[in-house]
């Protein structure tokens, strides 16, 4: 009998390379593995088309799949390509006036993709829980950055009440926003091209963001989740052995049985074992 066929997506990270290149089997499943230009589109893909069985998934994207029964299209699995600290992900223009995170209070601050993506849930907890800014202090602006990216809108676009949101156009780029001084900060899972190119007129919220997310590990032990793994739910439902035997067959890739340290590309940034060890997701 011919194993099973799955089609699989996922970004082209470290950690799941092996998967693709067929160093790491999946045992019994004939699998096909998809990727794409920017994860978003992986999201789109899935939520909009079903175009895979199974795909990697923005946390905050799964749960606004949920329907009015309380259910979800897709089932997920405790997998997490992606988990990242997110103090470094607050940027600043120099010149609004901003040298705590109090400061964010009354401002305009922009936020990548969705408001509440997966990257600006956690910058807006820890602000809450830990220095007493709340979302609802600010004033938010929805957009995207210096690369391509269509409006997110194959998922509900939920805003709690008495939050003051803006949503604009594909062609506003909120790295310039911030660089101008149109907007006085910046929430992104993306470092915008000013930091990149080192304008002298943006930084970041946190420049010791090293120490800082340490810091808070230590404190916390929270190593903060952004992308689950989900399967199609009437997958799940006709062959529940896929849900059961995906975790541990995903968790196997990389050199001696342990998962790649967690790495952001774009940041040129990676968090070694003494932050936080990611053989433990």
């Amino acid at each position: 009998m011919a194993p099973p066929k799955l089609d699989i997506a996922f970004w082209n990270y470290d950690r799941t390379r092996l998967l693709a290149d067929g160093t790491v089997k999946i045992d019994g499943v004939d699998a096909t593995f998809h990727s794409a230009r920017i994860v978003p589109e992986i999201f789109e893909a899935m939520v909009r088309r079903r175009a895979y069985d199974v795909s990697e998934l923005g946390m905050t994207y799964f749960l606004r799949t949920f329907g009015e029964d309380g259910r979800s299209p897709f089932v997920a699995i405790p997998v997490f390509p992606v988990r990242s600290f997110r103090h470094g992900a607050i940027y600043i223009n120099k010149a609004s006036g901003i040298e705590t995170p109090r400061d964010l209070a009354g401002k305009r601050i922009g936020e990548l993709g969705l408001y509440g993506h997966d990257a600006g849930v956690m910058p807006k907890g820890i602000l809450s829980d830990e220095f007493g800014v709340r979302p609802e202090q600010s004033r938010w602006i929805i957009g995207g950055i210096d690369f391509p990216m269509d409006p997110i809108d194959f998922v509900p676009r939920t805003v709690p009440d008495g939050m003051k949101v803006e949503w604009t156009g594909r062609e506003v780029d909120l790295g310039d926003m911030l660089e101008a001084g149109e907007i006085a900060a910046l929430v992104s899972a993306d470092v915008p091209r000013a930091i990149l190119e080192k304008s002298p007129k943006v930084g970041r919220l946190f420049e010791n963001y090293e120490e800082v997310e340490r810091d808070y590990y230590r404190r916390t032990g929270i190593f903060p989740i952004m992308h689950a793994v989900v399967v199609k739910r009437e997958l799940a439902e006709k062959s529940p052995e896929v849900v059961v035997d995906l975790p541990g067959l995903l968790r196997r890739q990389g050199p001696d049985g342990r998962a790649v340290r967690e790495r952001n590309d774009l940041q040129q940034y990676e968090h070694d074992a003494a932050v936080a060890d990611p053989a433990d997701q």
